[in-house]
């Protein structure tokens, strides 16, 4: 093993710990769709849980479900009172992460929401303390504006895959609408000067903005 893989091992697995109910979701989005490399896993479901903690955040807009890892994760780190809205596009996998959110506990804390996110959004109630982007990679743009009059004053977006696979580096095949998704999305942000924003280097990229 090479000592990047060392480095890449050893950083997934610090601190980082899932349970029988996390363990026993993963496999069955394994076993059950096409690409379970979507799910988020413990290290990067670890992450958003962490700064659910740190920021105090209550209220939580997820877009892109996909089979719930993720959702779990950051509910499970929302006080007694807190409330996450997750938004599916895909009707088909509704079954799988309102099957673990039942067996988690969370029925009652989680708010699954099946349809367009870009729709869906702007006629939600009420504000929200952090909003995690994990949908549609050609609509990272269209989400953000829907998302941005909806966050809280000290609110927090999180993006993922804003580094997609490393392919915002090599030239880009123009049929390849994910990747000039992401690329659009990240030049937009980059421009965009009423908000702060970082990349972090985790898994795929995760980006965070805070709005001035």
């Amino acid at each position: 093993m090479s000592s990047e893989d060392l480095r890449f091992e050893y950083i997934e697995n610090f601190g980082c710990s899932d349970d029988d109910l996390l363990r026993a979701l993963e496999r069955e989005t394994a076993l059950t769709q096409i690409h379970p490399q979507m799910l988020s896993g413990c290290y990067q479901g670890h992450l958003l849980a962490t700064l659910i903690g740190m920021t105090g955040a209550k209220r939580i807009l997820e877009i892109g479900t996909f089979s719930g890892y993720s959702s779990i994760c950051m509910a499970r780190a929302l006080p007694a009172d807190g409330q996450l809205v997750t938004i599916e596009v895909d009707d088909e996998i509704e079954w799988l992460p309102s099957k673990y959110f039942r067996l988690a506990g969370l029925q009652d804390k989680i708010r699954l929401i099946i349809g367009d996110a870009s729709e869906i959004v702007p006629n939600l109630d009420g504000e929200f303390d952090m909003v995690f982007i994990d949908g549609d990679k050609r609509e990272y743009i269209s989400y953000f504006e829907a998302v941005l009059p909806k966050l809280a004053p000290n609110g927090t977006i999180i993006a993922d895959n804003v580094i997609w696979y490393d392919k915002i580096f090599t030239e880009t095949a123009s049929n390849d609408h994910m990747t000039h998704g992401i690329m659009a999305f990240n030049k937009y942000i980059a421009s965009h000067s009423d908000v702060e924003k970082i990349i972090l280097p985790v898994r795929d990229g995760l980006m965070l903005i805070r709005r001035k």
